[in-house]
């Protein structure tokens, strides 16, 4: 089995639950984005993926919310947010976002045309002092660096993370993987 991790997602414990209980090995794959995510999973290459929505389309894959992350501005470590415990999306109008965000919240300063980039490159702009970046907690944790800082932005949305696969994969091992993510034990039944 083969299951796809998007940057900053953590299968590592229901990894762990699946090799304690199946003989089946199960292979971590990582993902970047969404799109990646679907597109693995449709053209065979994924059996399952953990991913943030929104996925590009939603027709004939299941779907199990599994939790939310906080979205955090990611600033230069002298910068006026690190003073706060989090801020808001006023305190932020007038700065440079250098990835967009997916909620299309953006400062009202004039924006620059950033070039795609991934979020670690994102967040090695904003050490540079390029300008801020908006991401989940779990990135900003995984992309840690001495040079910036992360704080919670208090009126976005948070982003949720879920498992997804095909409607016409749920077969018999697909399910015992859905229960150990939603933490059925190995002697339960659905």
């Amino acid at each position: 089995m083969r299951l796809g991790f998007d940057t900053g997602t953590t299968p590592d414990k229901w990894a762990m639950a699946w090799r304690e209980r199946q003989a089946e090995p199960l292979e971590l794959v990582p993902v970047d984005g969404a799109v990646r995510a679907e597109t693995g999973l449709r053209d065979g290459s994924l059996d399952l993926c953990l991913v943030r929505l929104p996925l590009p389309s939603v027709d004939g894959l299941h779907r199990v919310r599994l939790y939310d992350e906080v979205p955090v501005v990611v600033v230069p470590r002298d910068h006026f947010a690190t003073a706060a415990d989090a801020v808001t999306t006023a305190d932020l109008i007038d700065e440079q976002l250098v990835l967009p965000h997916q909620s299309g919240w953006t400062p009202s300063a004039a924006q620059l045309d950033w070039p795609p980039m991934s979020w670690e490159e994102a967040i090695e702009v904003v050490a540079s002092g390029g300008g801020v970046a908006i991401v989940p907690m779990s990135v900003a944790r995984l992309y840690a660096r001495k040079d910036v800082a992360a704080r919670p932005v208090s009126d976005l949305e948070p982003t949720t993370v879920v498992l997804a696969w095909l409607v016409e994969r749920d077969d018999e091992d697909t399910q015992a993987f859905v229960g150990v993510v939603k933490g059925r034990t190995a002697n339960s039944s659905r």
